[in-house]
């Protein structure tokens, strides 16, 4: 299994709520077998010799055992109810594709795993303590490290309370959002504007095959879905090994439907079966959109709080202004990377994949256009639109990024100009447009 699709298995189990536990459950059976065989052993004596180890009978060892594993148990539970009325608040309030989000929140999974895990030890721990009926035998060490376990479980259960508190703000929720764009922005374009790396010459689009379109052959999805990410590897394996020429039709984060387009394959007289299948399974569908190679998938996340903020049964321009301030923080990160070229080559400089890579055009226009759209009676969230236009200005290199913003900043004074009727508010939008404008125009 390649890095791709390991990449997507662990986003998978991270945005799940059974395999930290499930882990931790694993471990603590692990522990309680360790610790018996070793109250069994008789080689915990140095230990036995502490003041703090349990010294107790087997009936103290069995209260002590059942009282913190039904304790545990119950605490679990109100824990799993607290994080349900927080996924139902998030839901409601910022949107449900931002469950995805909390869902992938390690703290609460570990906190439901810390208590899953002391509960699962103490019971096996319970099972080996023997009264007067038997060879009597009672786990010191075992019952002290499950004391341990509680007392650490206590910590976790106050961690719990404010991290549970703290994680449906919405400050938090907009930053752990922002920290995901700039993860996906770091990962889907590494290299900066004036970066020089020793590259393979590169072809024209000239010398691609003139009868490419006529000749190819498409490859068919076999699935529908989301498309999480692409196998470039073994894509790019598959056209060295056969001697192809694939044109990608379908980018991360579309919708696939079984039946459509998404490779054409150049020649296509060598398709057959067995290849179809193997450029199928390059191709990783899933039920919901992920930020693995999608960087427009944080970017929606943003916009959609901001979008639920100015509507008309919230109308929290506050919370909209935070999101257009991390947004722009976003973009000019993107306006200083260089976008990766579409042809992409084999190490003998033949050119093997074409895949039309998204432009800075395309995600300043998901960034702005709805928040514009539904923002422009707002005059606080359009003056915020213009600044963050003459911000990302300031560190934007190319002439068509720079072309993309001002047509931005010229629908947003069109649409305030035809929204907005108060003077006043008119000359702050247009104080504002014509520093973006400046900006725009400063090399």
């Amino acid at each position: 299994m390649n890095n791709t699709k390991l990449s997507t298995l662990w986003d998978s189990l991270r945005s799940s709520y059974w395999f930290v536990p499930a882990l931790m459950a694993g471990v603590a059976m692990g522990l309680a077998f360790v610790t018996v065989t070793l109250d069994q052993s008789g080689k915990s004596g140095p230990i036995e010799n502490l003041g703090w180890v349990y010294a107790g009978g087997p009936d103290g060892a069995r209260t002590v055992l059942s009282t913190i594993a039904g304790s545990m148990i119950t605490v679990a539970g109100t824990a799993f109810s607290i994080v349900i009325v927080a996924l139902q608040l998030a839901s409601s309030q910022f949107g449900p594709r931002l469950l995805r989000n909390f869902m992938q929140d390690t703290g609460n999974q570990v906190v439901l795993g810390t208590f899953i895990a002391t509960f699962i030890y103490c019971l096996l721990v319970l099972r080996t303590v023997r009264g007067d009926d038997y060879n009597v035998f009672v786990p010191q060490l075992s019952v002290t490290v499950g004391i341990v376990l509680a007392i650490a479980s206590i910590g976790v259960l106050i961690y719990f309370i404010h991290h549970a508190s703290t994680s449906i703000q919405v400050w938090h929720v907009i930053g752990e959002v922002a920290k995901d764009l700039d993860h996906a922005i770091d990962r889907i374009f590494p290299r900066t504007i004036g970066q020089r790396l020793l590259e393979p010459k590169q072809r024209w689009v000239e010398e691609i095959p003139v009868g490419f379109d006529e000749e190819a052959f498409p490859i068919l999805a076999t699935g529908n879905g989301y498309l999480q990410a692409i196998d470039n590897e073994q894509l790019m394996k598959i056209a060295k090994s056969e001697d192809l020429l694939l044109r990608l039709e379908q980018c991360p984060g579309k919708f696939i439907v079984q039946g459509s387009e998404i490779v054409k394959v150049f020649p296509g007289e060598r398709v057959n079966e067995k290849l179809a299948k193997q450029i199928n399974e390059a191709f990783i569908l899933g039920l919901e959109r992920t930020e693995h190679q999608d960087v427009e998938f944080s970017i929606n996340q943003l916009v959609e709080i901001a979008l639920r903020a100015i509507s008309p049964s919230i109308n929290d321009p506050f919370t909209a202004i935070r999101c257009i301030d991390q947004l722009s923080a976003g973009l000019c990160r993107l306006a200083e990377r260089d976008f990766p070229s579409p042809y992409r080559y084999d190490d003998e400089n033949n050119l093997r994949v074409i895949a039309d890579p998204v432009t800075f055009a395309e995600l300043l226009d998901k960034a702005f256009n709805q928040i514009r759209q539904y923002g422009q009676k707002d005059v606080a969230v359009i003056i915020r639109l213009l600044d963050a236009i003459a911000l990302i200005a300031t560190r934007t290199h190319r002439k068509k990024d720079r072309a993309a913003l001002r047509r931005h900043a010229e629908m947003i004074k069109r649409s305030s100009d035809e929204a907005i009727s108060e003077e006043c508010d008119r000359k702050d939008i247009e104080e504002r447009y014509l520093g973006a404008i400046k900006a725009l125009e400063h090399r």
